[in-house]
């Protein structure tokens, strides 16, 4: 792999997988991947559609079993099933391209859920948690709204609010802005800066070049299942190494 840049030392790792594959049947979506994501750290994979990236970002919180290779998380081998899983889940914050609201819940109730339910918190302590995430992602005026109420960006941001709410360790975006419009797409980054600021641990996969550059600590680069080149953001966007990475980088930052 190329590029593992020195700039960047992961002091204490979060998340560890190593010589991780994948298969679709006959089609092998992840190669051999080795990677390594430090406490407080920002990481955003970038690449080509087909490249694997969704997949590396499911496979971290197990929505997708691994073929072979182990992944751990905070010291803890992923679990197959059952509890044990159900209880790691909860520290992993996932964030989708489609925002996965309960339509019949308000945004308080969406919020306040997980907390309620898998961590066994009082409802008025989940509900003073849910009101303070609401009002840190910007839309605490939209409480007792519904989803459809709200737009798409309100509707991601409510995404993000109940994620945290479960006070995870890692939080993980898969695209979360490309099923937005373009004036929506700001309003969501700017939280994830924000999160990214106060040193949340992210993994995020996104075509967002301007967060990449600006809130990551790292870059990757996938392509073909495998990372083919990894580095801080001012290194591998001014002088990417490989072939692959300045064509693509060629293609999307021209337009």
């Amino acid at each position: 792999m190329a590029g593992d840049s020195t700039e960047f030392k992961v002091r204490e790792p979060l998340v560890v997988m190593d010589k991780v594959n994948k298969h679709f049947g006959d089609l092998h979506v992840l190669r051999d991947i080795d990677l390594t994501v430090g406490k407080g750290e920002v990481l955003v994979v970038i690449g080509p559609s087909g490249s694997g990236k969704s997949t590396l970002c499911r496979c971290i919180n197990r929505l997708e079993p691994i073929g072979s290779g182990t992944i751990t998380i905070d010291g803890v081998a992923l679990p197959e099933e059952g509890r044990a899983l159900a209880r790691l889940r909860a520290d992993v914050g996932m964030v989708f391209q489609s925002f996965n609201l309960f339509a019949h819940k308000t945004i308080l109730q969406n919020v306040m859920l997980g907390p309620v339910k898998v961590r066994k918190m009082s409802k008025d302590a989940a509900r003073e948690r849910a009101q303070k995430l609401l009002q840190r992602v910007g839309i605490a005026e939209k409480a007792d709204r519904f989803p459809a109420e709200l737009s798409g960006g309100q509707q991601q941001r409510a995404a993000i609010a109940r994620a945290l709410a479960m006070e995870p360790k890692l939080m993980l975006f898969d695209e979360p802005t490309s099923a937005l419009d373009p004036e929506m797409i700001k309003e969501v980054l700017d939280v994830m800066v924000q999160l990214a600021n106060e040193g949340t641990t992210m993994v995020v996969v996104t075509h967002e070049m301007g967060f990449a550059r600006s809130a990551a600590q790292r870059v990757a680069f996938m392509d073909g299942g495998r990372i083919v080149e990894i580095a801080t953001p001012q290194r591998f966007f001014a002088n990417p190494e490989t072939d692959r990475a300045k064509d693509f980088l060629s293609k999307i930052l021209a337009h």
